[in-house]
């Protein structure tokens, strides 16, 4: 089994009008690597189906732990005409995603925009509290809020999607959750289960090289994201893409006949990247390595498109190039049209929210007008 990974790591070098990750000040790419299996020989007096992982040549310590590994009874890559008929249901699933990710986050915009008046408040009061209350030395507590609050919002953001992906990753060190892990968290279009790992393997990670290479990107290119598109449509825009960049990968493997899974955060992160780089083509990049030279982002997606569209055409295995394509894709259209179409139309649906929650009240009864209007 082949799994998807970071390779390339870039870095912004300069001021481009939005706040670079100075802290981390760090452009990455990350790319996504493929997951194929290859059947063992089944023996006849044994009903359970075991899988060796991946080409000789792409074996590591995971890859050996994952030998042992069972796989989903079923998951037979299934006739063309049965196959396109399969990609209806995930379609649906990846149209819902999205409208739920982009309708969540204005309602969170909503709610955030409602209580901001009274969290001034209660700051004011946490002040004074903290002046009149003697401090102690050594209070974890207070150098754990001093350090939350030196992050930049980008990073806060992004925090819980580290953690998530933390979790996912000791998951699969449970040796009695490996059938489970397989089948909700790797993507596999000639799997049984179809829709949800679409969303769930943007969380999972097997190898911990593979997953800290995804978070260090995610991390050191948060600040600039969330500076450009705010908190809660940068959720909205992370998670669609996680479900568009897996449907793209289905109906590659689906048209080339190439069934296997895969995993990782690269096709979301990609979605990201893609994005900055075409609000800022003028930004300068650098390879984390090669600090000495740089590039511009425009000329980087350039070449990562280029790349990939290589990998996907001339069927290169090591990584998941069609899903790499589908995040770069869904990035470059959000900023050229998509927030146009979604983001910036969704003032009927907070309407509809505002008049339920002010029928409805902060107490949960009929509440008049005590929802109120922002």
């Amino acid at each position: 089994m082949a799994w998807r990974s970071c390779s390339v790591l870039l870095r912004l070098t300069g001021d481009e009008g939005l706040r670079s990750s100075a802290r981390g000040g760090r452009w990455p790419h990350s790319l996504q690597q493929r997951c194929g299996f290859r059947k063992a020989t089944r023996k006849p007096e044994s009903k359970k189906v075991e899988e060796e992982l991946g080409p000789a040549h792409n074996e590591s310590s995971e890859t050996a732990v994952q030998r042992r590994t069972p796989t989903p009874h079923g998951d037979h890559p299934p006739s063309t005409p049965r196959a396109f008929a399969q990609l209806f249901r995930p379609f649906v699933f990846t149209v819902g995603v999205t409208g739920f990710s982009f309708g969540s986050a204005a309602i969170w915009q909503y709610e955030s925009l409602k209580s901001r008046v009274q969290s001034y408040f209660d700051e004011l009061r946490a002040d004074w509290l903290e002046k009149v209350k003697p401090q102690k030395r050594g209070d974890v507590r207070k150098e754990i809020n001093q350090w939350w609050n030196s992050l930049t919002e980008g990073q806060r953001t992004v925090t819980g999607i580290i953690a998530a992906n933390a979790i996912v990753f000791c998951l699969w060190r449970v040796p009695s959750l490996q059938r489970f892990m397989i089948r909700y968290f790797m993507a596999n279009p000639a799997s049984r289960t179809l829709c949800s790992p679409m969303i769930l393997s943007t969380f999972s990670h097997f190898s911990f090289f593979h997953m800290a290479a995804n978070m260090y990107v995610l991390w050191s290119f948060s600040t600039s994201a969330v500076s450009m598109l705010g908190r809660e449509q940068f959720m909205a825009v992370y998670l669609s893409a996680g479900v568009v960049s897996t449907f793209v990968s289905y109906v590659c493997k689906m048209v080339t006949g190439r069934f296997g899974p895969s995993l990782g955060a690269s096709g979301a992160i990609m979605t990201v990247l893609a994005a900055v780089c075409t609000k800022i083509p003028e930004a300068k990049l650098a390879i984390i390595f090669l600090p000495m030279f740089t590039f511009s982002a425009g000329n980087a997606l350039k070449a990562i498109v280029a790349m990939d569209t290589a990998g996907l055409v001339l069927g290169w295995k090591f990584f998941d190039h069609a899903a790499h394509l589908g995040g770069a894709m869904f990035g470059i259209w959000y900023v050229l049209f998509g927030h146009e179409l979604i983001w910036k139309k969704r003032e009927p649906f907070v309407k509809i929210w505002h008049d339920f929650r002010t029928r409805r009240g902060p107490g949960g009864g009929g509440g008049g007008d005590r929802g109120g209007a922002i």
